[in-house]
């Protein structure tokens, strides 16, 4: 069902490339936010945060060095769960934390077992 990769595909690279967009219509909120977070060289920290979420996100949505993409992004939603949403005594951080610990297990998946039919890296 190459069909079914293909729009796990669509529906995790969403969060990411929205996300990824987001953050760039509104710069300065953006390294607000990263400087809270207690993250050094905020305007750094944001052109990383661009390059993952975006161009990870859609080389990931299309398939293309699909594994590496989802490498990219598994470990990034294990790093932004351990920077951004640690405190576990409000209960929509631990949520955010569990949701990136559930996609970084979906991404690994793709990381073993690739990008399916559908995608750039098969074609």
């Amino acid at each position: 069902m190459p069909w079914v990769i293909l729009l796990s595909r669509v529906l995790m690279a969403a969060i990411f490339i929205h996300g990824g967009f987001g953050k760039a219509m509104n710069p300065s909120g953006t390294m607000a936010m990263l400087a809270h977070d207690n993250l050094p060289m905020p305007g750094i920290a944001y052109a990383v945060t661009l390059l993952v979420e975006i161009g990870a996100g859609i080389a990931f949505l299309l398939g293309w060095k699909g594994k590496a993409a989802a490498l990219v992004l598994a470990i990034w939603c294990v790093a932004t769960a351990l920077v951004a949403h640690r405190n576990f005594g409000d209960a929509g951080q631990l949520i955010h934390f569990y949701k990136n610990m559930c996609m970084a297990g979906g991404f690994l998946q793709v990381f073993v077992y690739g990008t399916g039919a559908f995608s750039l890296d098969r074609r």
